[in-house]
């Protein structure tokens, strides 16, 4: 408890601290949104009427690739901005002395950082600094948006807004209708708004804004000019509907599935303010794949999402860092008990399905945030076979289990929040449930000077073992203004810390402190338009028993030429290395001993249409193996034309004398000496017709061997050091070859706002074997002996819109 304690103590002090930080005032412009009657057609060819009465706002200045210097003569910006009961309206007039020059690179939906210009509309309803929507369009037509998150930007937040563009001989024009259910607003009279406009020059490499943003002070979402004028808006009805139907067909080693299926998306405006969104009997067949590697280490291999619902609109729910949204639907929790002496398992699921799924998130006026998320999942049996009379029992592995989470994020001061999490994970009958409860806070001095961020969390698990209690804490400090920057910062949990029923974590027990001091330039120089050097040092302990695990210091550089040609790297030394957990046994540990390493990278113009990146990395250990890793990682890209793009990339990964975990008896933790190969080879092609139709390819194939064939082994002594041993792997044969091939081949046409047909085809080949010995071509050659998974699948998702078909439903007519 005294840890505890003196924690919270640190707390209240950073909060006394920073209350009584002085406060600063900027130079803040304000745009007129005008009501109109008659709302534009939206081509893109600025035209209407209602354009030609508006007042155009310019004068836009530079942001990148620093706040000096005019804006070239010839690149002027303005726009427009009006709005009714339905959307608000934005036009965009963006001049060009060489329209013909224009990098105008195809993409699909949320593609906008390509090889075009792109402009965006930064709307924050709230005015808060925080909550910031932005809508893009590129100079080729492709469109869209993203959300503010945890300190970014979230561009897997989908809503639907329309967005067409022109261009003539003196530049491009932008046309923007952005609905009310595409946005969340406070129920008041007078709408207090605010917006900032960014235009990016990929020729001139620039990034121009309408109200002026300090590079080198705080975030740039705090610098938005004012909305002035919308002011009694009765928004329609904010109800849509993403109806989806899905048909797939699986041949794998000859037996062919055919499966059929349907579902429903809906999104619900409770208030202006908050949303409803659920998702119905859902589908994720065509989510895309894992990149499953070679797992040798003593944590479970994650990924990231991949499943839209789990993406879309979460930014509430990720505060805190509690929640890993791919426990939902994961494998089961439970096992099969003691099996008799005659049976096996003929099938255990390798995940869960989940019935339904709901999230309501939104802001209030005074700047709270409230978010619920729920999710119910069915019970999942494993099949026990018994080999003598060939009859099958089901075992219950996963009852019916409820998902839930409760967020409560206050903002205020433009730049600072506090917030209350809560997750549970019950499970019916006699499985574990999971319980954590997490107190988080971001506070800026509102001069933008100093931050202070921190997490107080909770966890609880209940289990037939009876319950356990853990707790974490995390606080930093930051100096973030100017060219020199610094943080301190201390990390610890307890031996009992567990927030895997709904969260991830893969350590607990844990006393670390942490410091680092950056440079870094906003102006350019005369000859790199930025460069960086960030040194940081970690010192690292055990909570119980308090014993150093190691130290470290890193160095990062970057730079990036005016040439746009990039390198940099890093370096690092680690004093030790004391793994608590590769050993598998609690209480045990290996001491890997002192190492230095890093990597260089180049990364070039992506303004040609070659380019490439480069990584170099080595690291070397002072230990009596003498263990050596080197990586290598190259990734060429060739853009044949403004419609076709190819990405190729290639990583090679080798070490020598690597050693780790092999197997343990009652008495005895058996290492093992082991070559390690990695190689990864994929290809990523796009061909894009328009920027609503595309062919996409994606191919991975990864090796890898752990070769243990010098049989050099090892058992582990109390002091974490190793004796050479012999080790009879007869049984357990810890030499592996594992070798996965994924190609993905698609068609997606988005053929109406919010609609969107999907033609997949996906070829899967899978082989892991102990053949260690054998090359890349050899274990290839064997990877086609397997039966291949081929799946042709179709989904079509279409968009509804209430107010569009409610005069359909009125039974009255």
């Amino acid at each position: 408890m005294g840890n505890i304690s003196r924690t919270f103590s640190i707390l209240f002090f950073c909060f006394l601290f920073l209350s009584f930080l002085k406060s600063f005032s900027q130079e803040q412009k304000s745009i007129e949104a005008v009501r109109i009657e008659e709302p534009p057609r939206i081509d893109g060819i600025l035209d209407d009427a209602v354009w030609q009465s508006l007042p155009a706002y310019g004068n836009f200045f530079m942001y990148e690739p620093g706040n000096e210097g005019r804006i070239p003569e010839g690149y002027a910006s303005e726009v427009k901005m009006a709005y009714d009961d339905k959307a608000v309206y934005v036009a965009a007039y963006l001049y060009d002395p060489q329209p013909d020059r224009i990098l105008s690179q195809f993409s699909q939906r949320d593609e906008v950082f390509v090889q075009a210009d792109y402009f965006s509309v930064a709307l924050n309803t709230y005015n808060d600094g925080i909550n910031e929507t932005r809508f893009y369009v590129t100079s080729a037509g492709t469109i869209g948006d993203a959300i503010r998150g945890q300190n970014n930007f979230d561009f897997s937040y989908n809503v639907v807004f329309e967005c067409k563009i022109s261009k003539d001989d003196k530049g491009w024009y932008a046309e923007f209708k952005i609905p009310y259910n595409a946005l969340r607003f406070p129920e008041v009279t007078v709408q207090d708004w605010s917006v900032n406009f960014y235009r990016r020059l990929i020729r001139e490499n620039q990034t121009h804004t309408w109200n002026f943003i300090k590079n080198s002070v705080g975030q740039e979402t705090q610098y938005n000019g004012l909305v002035t004028g919308v002011r009694d808006i009765n928004p329609p009805v904010r109800l849509t509907f993403f109806p989806f139907g899905q048909g797939v067909v699986t041949n794998f080693d000859g037996e062919t599935e055919t499966n059929l299926s349907a579902g429903m998306d809906v999104k619900y405006g409770l208030s202006d303010s908050f949303t409803l969104d659920a998702t119905l009997i859902p589908d994720f067949g065509q989510a895309s794949f894992d990149e499953v590697t070679l797992n040798l280490g003593p944590f479970e291999q994650t990924f990231g999402e991949n499943r839209q619902f789990f993406t879309e609109g979460t930014d509430l729910f990720n505060i805190g860092r509690i929640f890993f949204s791919r426990r939902v639907g994961s494998g089961p929790t439970g096992d099969v008990g003691d099996l008799e002496d005659t049976e096996v398992i003929d099938n255990y699921p390798a995940k869960v399905n989940l019935l339904n799924a709901l999230k309501i998130s939104g802001r209030t006026k005074e700047k709270l945030g409230v978010g619920f998320f729920n999710a119910i999942t069915e019970k999942t049996y494993a099949t026990i076979r018994d080999t003598v009379t060939n009859t099958n029992r089901s075992v219950l592995v996963e009852p019916l289990s409820n998902y839930n989470i409760v967020v409560l994020d206050q903002q205020f001061n433009g730049n600072s929040s506090v917030s209350l999490i809560n997750t549970n994970v019950t499970r019916e009958g006699s499985f574990r449930d999971g319980n954590t409860s997490a107190f988080v806070f971001d506070v800026a001095d509102k001069g933008n000077n100093y931050r202070s961020s921190g997490r107080a969390i909770v966890s609880n698990v209940n289990s037939v073992d009876g319950t356990k209690t853990g707790f974490l804490s995390e606080l930093d400090i930051f100096r973030i203004k100017g060219k020199f920057r610094y943080r301190v910062g201390h990390d610890f949990a307890n031996t009992t810390y567990d927030i895997n029923d709904l969260g991830l974590n893969f350590e607990n027990n844990f006393n670390n402190f942490v410091a680092g001091a950056s440079y870094q330039i906003f102006e350019p120089t005369q000859w790199f338009n930025s460069y960086r050097f960030e040194l940081t040092a970690r010192h690292r302990r055990r909570y119980s028993p308090d014993v150093e695990i190691g130290n470290t210091l890193n160095l990062n550089t970057f730079f990036v030429l005016k040439s746009r040609f990039a390198f940099g790297g890093n370096m690092s030394y680690f004093s030790k290395d004391d793994d608590y957990f590769e050993p598998r046994v609690p209480g045990r540990f290996v001491a890997f001993g002192a190492s230095l390493g890093g990597n260089v990278f180049v990364s070039s113009d992506y303004r040609r249409k070659f380019a490439y990146d480069i990584n170099f990395g080595y690291r070397t250990y002072f230990d009596t193996q003498s263990r050596q890793n080197t990586f290598f990682d190259i990734e060429p890209r060739y853009r044949f034309s403004d419609k076709f793009l190819m990405i190729l990339s290639s990583e090679f990964s080798f070490r020598e004398k690597d050693f780790g975990y092999v197997d343990n008896t009652e008495t005895e933790i058996f290492f093992g000496q082991r070559e390690r190969i990695n190689i990864e080879n994929s290809i990523r092609a796009s061909y894009n017709f328009d920027p609503y139709k595309a062919v996409d390819l994606r191919f991975r194939n990864f090796w890898s061997t752990a070769d243990y064939s010098e049989d050099v082994f090892f058992t582990l002594n109390e002091d974490g050091t190793l004796t050479e041993a012999d080790y009879d792997f007869s049984e357990n044969d810890p030499n592996a070859n594992f070798n996965i091939w994924n190609l993905d081949l698609s068609f997606r046409w988005r053929f109406a706002p919010g609609s969107e047909a999907t033609l997949l085809y996906r070829n899967k080949i899978f082989n892991f074997d102990s053949q260690s010995t054998l090359g890349y071509g050899e274990s290839l050659k064997n990877l086609f002996d397997q039966p291949q998974q081929n799946t042709l699948s179709l989904r079509i998702t279409y968009f509804v819109d209430y107010n569009n078909i409610r005069g359909l439903l009125n039974t009255d007519s």
